[in-house]
């Protein structure tokens, strides 16, 4: 589909709308859409998206500020009437080919009166299968705002319902307002939050995001981290029987991250990955079971530091099943970046744990360890709102859930 977004600036400005703009155009563009930014300043940031400069259509255009000045007065002058003319010109000609038109805050906020009016005018003719008002804010419903608001046209156009245009909020609290303010029920009106980057918060590396598309870890109910070679004393067979009951026993979709390649002075640590990867098999989880030192990082050496702190990061917790350590600098690791620590119950991680650990004997079974992690975890407020964050709010799952099933729907939106 050809999409145009439309708003009075894209980046390298900076604001949440911006940034609204920035990944919903990467992520459209990645489903195969065809998106087509027309905005008043910005630059290109993907060769995939065409961005279209139209100055006047910025808010601080000098002729906008005059015009504007004038509304805020009441005064519609003829400098309005004018620029509404131009831009009706210029948009017809830029959103010419643009299938589903979003347009950003222009419909309930009066930083561009002149624009709302050519897009009103325009869409008397339905020129676009879908129109798609994005709201951030409300003119009518801010009191720093009241004094510049006016009874009639061209004011009205931002309190009032247009026909055939889908509404959006970014919250359910401003779905509750647009509504009051148009006077219809809330339910005609979408909430669509914003969302977050994990990538961007993480500074993941090249090797870490092409791990997290390929594996789906965005979408798992649980990571776990072991980062260890692959030696018989790390216990791994361990880690793979409680990820089985994991999945199986308590229903979860959890994964097991294991970092490390085999450990490089023992030829039979080979023997003990092909054992590993077997186990996974038979145990049903071998897709679930990550190694991944190939094809993700050096076969000798494994991740590189910085691809492992990402993981750090994006783990939900430490499982470190091992039979013997020299001291377990996992644990600490693991402290600094406020994961729980689920691990065996040895003197090197008592040591460097303390109490603020949680450990299991090496002769409890996979079955009675899975499920302390498990009622460990339901009851760990950061690790149920990060799950929550991560399955609900990141940019590609706002766009699959929320925004491509509004384009989705029929002509003129209904």
């Amino acid at each position: 589909m050809r999409i145009g977004l439309l708003h009075y600036s894209s980046p390298p400005i900076v604001g949440g709308v911006e940034q609204t703009l920035y990944y919903h155009a990467r992520i459209l563009s990645d489903l195969g859409h065809e998106v087509h930014l027309v905005v008043g300043t910005g630059e290109p940031f993907d060769p995939r998206v065409q961005v279209s400069t139209l100055p006047t259509i910025s808010s601080k255009h000098p002729s906008v500020l005059a015009i504007k000045r004038a509304l805020d007065r009441g005064q519609v002058t003829s400098d309005f009437e004018a620029l509404r003319e131009e831009l009706k010109r210029d948009l017809a000609q830029s959103l010419a080919r643009v299938e589903a038109l979003i347009v950003h805050n222009a419909l309930t906020l009066h930083k561009n009166m002149a624009l709302t009016a050519a897009l009103w005018d325009l869409w008397q003719d339905r020129p676009w299968r879908r129109f798609i008002g994005w709201h951030h804010d409300f003119a009518w419903l801010r009191p720093q705002y009241q004094p510049e608001m006016h009874e009639g046209y061209p004011w009205d156009l931002l309190r009032r319902p247009w026909p055939d245009v889908l509404n959006v909020t970014v919250s359910q609290e401003q779905r509750e307002q647009l509504a009051g303010l148009y006077g219809v029920p809330a339910d005609t009106i979408r909430s669509v939050p914003p969302g977050f980057d994990p990538a961007s918060i993480g500074i993941w590396t090249e090797s870490t995001t092409r791990m997290v598309e390929d594996l789906g870890l965005l979408s798992a109910d649980l990571l776990l981290l072991l980062p260890a070679r692959i030696t018989r004393r790390k216990n791994i067979e361990l880690a793979i029987e409680i990820l089985a009951e994991l999945r199986g026993g308590q229903g979860d979709d959890a994964r097991l991250l294991i970092s490390g390649p085999p450990g490089p002075h023992n030829p039979a640590n080979l023997d003990y990955l092909k054992e590993l990867l077997a186990q996974a098999a038979r145990l049903g989880v071998q897709e679930a079971t990550y190694f991944l030192f190939d094809p993700y990082g050096d076969e000798a050496e494994g991740l590189d530091q910085t691809t492992l702190a990402n993981l750090y990061s994006l783990a939900d917790a430490l499982l470190f099943p091992s039979r013997q350590e020299g001291f377990g600098i996992p644990v600490l690791e693991a402290a600094w970046s406020r994961l729980p620590v689920f691990c065996s119950d040895i003197p090197p991680f008592r040591e460097s744990g303390g109490p603020f650990i949680h450990t299991f004997s090496l002769d409890e079974s996979a079955k009675e360890i899975a499920s302390r992690i498990s009622s460990v975890l339901k009851h760990d407020p950061a690790f149920l709102f990060r799950r929550r964050a991560r399955m609900r709010y990141t940019w590609p799952m706002i766009v699959s859930q929320h925004l491509i099933p509004l384009l989705s729907r029929g002509e003129h939106g209904q």
